[in-house]
């Protein structure tokens, strides 16, 4: 990784501060944990009787889960892949870019790289707030016990992992959008309607063409009429690598980059 890449990235980085990219990371990645948390302060029977259940953690998880992965993490992937963007168009700056002595290989890759970043910081909050929504009121209460079983690390690793990848497709077209559309609300509504369309889709034996239904696909209620023979991961991974492929064909031949 040479010099100019490097500072590219960190140009790149620093940019997405002006933005309300930030706070959209930071509204998903703890609205459920807060949501699920306030449930729990106030009602003090369930809680104690989920604190005494040995599955806890995998009580939290599923709970927090099911609404990040159905619905909030594909809108979120959705707004903040077209704001990253839109930076540029709003602020008339491609030109500039493209006059600066980096590749547009580098630039391409770069602003990539930045959102892949910005998921991965969704994650790790996420999953902090899980941990906290869990333990806190073990801490407001003191007739409510703290998790009988060690915090499960390597399973929250590997579940997180799963939902990372099946996101992919989902930021890498969302990403292919927002360069080709300067109005960024275009691809917000493409993309709301393809999320619309991957609920739908899972009603379908071929659902997982769709490539924003790999999400849903991870909780076992909806994998009822998807073929399940086909491995949904390496198709996220095969939507990703041929999205980003052609978006950066697009990109690089582009007559009119901004």
């Amino acid at each position: 990784m040479n010099l100019t890449f490097i500072n590219s990235l960190q140009s790149e980085w620093l940019k997405k501060r002006h933005t309300a990219a930030a706070w959209i990371i930071l509204i998903c990645a703890f609205f459920m944990p807060l949501f699920i948390l306030a449930i729990r302060l106030t009602s003090y029977d369930n809680t104690y009787q989920e604190a005494s259940n040995t599955h806890i953690w995998q009580v939290m998880h599923y709970r927090n889960w099911v609404a990040m992965g159905m619905f909030l993490l594909p809108l979120t992937l959705i707004l903040f892949t077209s704001l990253i963007t839109n930076i540029e168009y709003k602020n008339n700056t491609w030109k500039q870019i493209h006059t600066t002595p980096q590749s547009f290989t580098t630039i391409f890759f770069v602003k990539l790289i930045v959102i892949i970043g910005m998921v991965l910081q969704l994650f790790l909050l996420f999953n902090l707030g899980i941990y906290l929504s869990t333990i806190i009121p073990s801490l407001v209460y003191k007739g409510i016990p703290f998790p009988l079983e060690p915090f499960p690390f390597i399973k929250y690793l590997k579940s997180s992992l799963y939902f990372f990848i099946d996101c992919l497709p989902v930021l890498a077209l969302q990403y292919l959008l927002s360069l080709r559309f300067k109005n960024f609300l275009v691809s917000i509504g493409i993309g709301f309607a393809l999320l619309v369309v991957s609920l739908l889709s899972l009603n379908w034996k071929y659902g997982y063409i769709v490539p924003y239904i790999y999400l849903p696909l991870n909780f076992e209620e909806n994998q009822n009429y998807v073929d399940q023979s086909v491995n949904r991961h390496l198709c996220a991974l095969g939507y990703f690598v041929l999205i980003t492929g052609l978006n950066y064909f697009l990109y690089i031949f582009k007559k009119e980059k901004g």
